[in-house]
């Protein structure tokens, strides 16, 4: 799936990928693919999902901070562990946006859920948001986080997860 499938995914896009391009490619019948896979939808699924798990690997499990500047160190260094990981599988760039819509970007918001939570206890992730809220907007900056300086990207996060001064009477 890595190869061959993955490539051709990424190469034609998922919404225009051919199932018997690919099963030509792989060098199997029809009634072998269909044995593995319920057709081309069947088969992508199974390659989005792997792109998913690719990414999260990327990141690692979250391991809480002890303080505000470590917190912000340690996301940092897991942000480049993924742009890393793109930089080095250009398919599962070119895929993983459609990995995450898939899924509703199901596994990094549980990351990101223990990234916040921890965040919160330190005092560097605002409380006064809804958690669901802030979680869904913080996933749609992680979306697009690839195609932006991580310097911009931590500025953003910073200024979404704060709290507001309050304005002055």
């Amino acid at each position: 799936l890595r190869t061959g499938p993955r490539a051709h995914f990424a190469r034609e896009s998922p919404q225009h990928a051919s199932y018997n391009r690919i099963i030509a490619a792989a060098g199997i019948s029809k009634t072998a693919a269909y044995h593995y896979f319920d057709g081309r939808d069947d088969l992508l699924g199974t390659v989005l999902e792997d792109v998913e798990a690719q990414l999260i690997a990327s990141l690692g499990r979250w391991v809480p901070a002890e303080d505000g500047r470590s917190f912000w160190e340690r996301l940092a260094e897991r942000t480049a562990r993924v742009k890393e990981h793109l930089a080095a599988n250009p398919d599962d760039l070119a895929l993983a946006p459609a990995a995450l819509e898939r899924t509703d970007g199901a596994g990094l918001s549980l990351w990101l859920t223990d990234v916040m939570d921890n965040g919160r206890k330190l005092g560097v992730v605002r409380s006064d948001v809804d958690p669901d809220l802030l979680l869904a907007a913080t996933t749609a900056v992680f979306r697009i986080s690839d195609a932006w300086p991580p310097e911009q990207v931590r500025l953003l996060l910073a200024g979404l997860w704060s709290t507001p001064e309050k304005p002055a009477r």
